[in-house]
């Protein structure tokens, strides 16, 4: 399917927003996992986000639940979600916030890959070209192989592997079917998946005033962010779209620097600037096209 290239640029717009919120989000479950097992933050994510997405979904007068929760793009969709979101919580209890989302740029590799052998998307040389450059940016980041490696890291590779099946099962979602709605069950899935955990094992934490608090911050940018990536991947090709999942290093770089006081080396700078110069280079490409075209059909009227 082609996509008009006013839509692959708002899509991009939305993806930019939407790796804002979740790296406000990323620092709000690093906060949150230092106070309440996984299984809680999960159940309560959940739990409040469902609710915020099904009320939204109800004031634009759409219903809640039908027979597309069982459609198995839906399915896929959610699996996915449960999946990549438990691997990321872990992850970030586990690591420092730049290491998880330096291996999350990965993510735009493994889309752009499904979205070509999976959705039949056409996918440019210059695409192909900026996101394994930008995927070579990742490699730096992470040095795998090298003295220093953080074996948790694997949980948020198994998070990117997560996030982009969940990505490409959106487009596999029937086309008709409401944005919120999509989202409402994607964030829902999170509360069972919670309550299993704290039924298998995990201690229940009393709640404080803080820790309410920081789960309505957690669930509102969750929300936002929730909304913005859905969105942007039913507007745009997926192809043009997802490199700008890139932008979230620079906002977890700057929330881990200001914030939770890492330092992240040399290599792990450059390896950024090469993963974020790789995504600006696909906008500027998206954006020289659309200017094209835009002056072809002026000259052709």
């Amino acid at each position: 399917m082609t996509h008009p290239r006013s839509d692959n640029l708002r899509g991009i717009a939305l993806m930019v927003l939407a790796m804002a919120f979740f790296a406000l989000g990323d620092m709000t479950i690093k906060w949150a996992a230092e106070a309440m097992p996984l299984g809680q933050v999960l159940l309560l994510l959940g739990s409040g986000g469902g609710l915020v997405f099904a009320i939204m979904t109800r004031l634009q007068g759409h219903r809640v639940m039908t027979r597309e929760f069982l459609h198995r793009g839906v399915i896929l969709r959610n699996a996915a979600e449960i999946a990549g979101t438990f691997c990321i919580f872990t992850a970030l209890a586990k690591t420092d916030l730049s290491l998880t989302a330096a291996i999350l740029q990965a993510t735009p590799l493994a889309v752009t890959l499904g979205a070509a052998t999976l959705l039949g998307e056409r996918v440019c040389w210059r695409r192909w070209t900026a996101t394994l450059v930008g995927f070579v940016g990742v490699l730096i980041i992470m040095r795998p192989g090298f003295a220093g490696f953080d074996p948790n890291a694997l949980w948020a590779f198994a998070a990117m592997v997560g996030l982009a099946l969940r990505d490409l099962a959106t487009r596999l979602v029937p086309p008709g079917m409401p944005t919120m709605r999509i989202s409402t069950y994607g964030m829902s899935m999170l509360a069972p998946t919670g309550a299993v955990l704290l039924l298998s094992g995990q201690d229940w934490v009393p709640m404080s005033g803080a820790n309410w608090g920081l789960m309505a911050l957690m669930v509102t940018v969750g929300v936002l962010g929730y909304h913005a990536i859905t969105a942007a991947m039913r507007v745009g090709e997926v192809s043009a779209v997802s490199p700008f999942r890139y932008s979230r290093m620079v906002f977890a770089l700057a929330l881990a620097v200001f914030v939770f006081g890492e330092r992240p080396d040399a290599w792990t700078l450059i390896g950024t600037a090469i993963a974020v110069g790789a995504g600006l280079y696909s906008f500027l490409r998206e954006r020289q096209a659309m200017s094209r075209d835009a002056n072809r059909t002026k000259v052709a009227s």
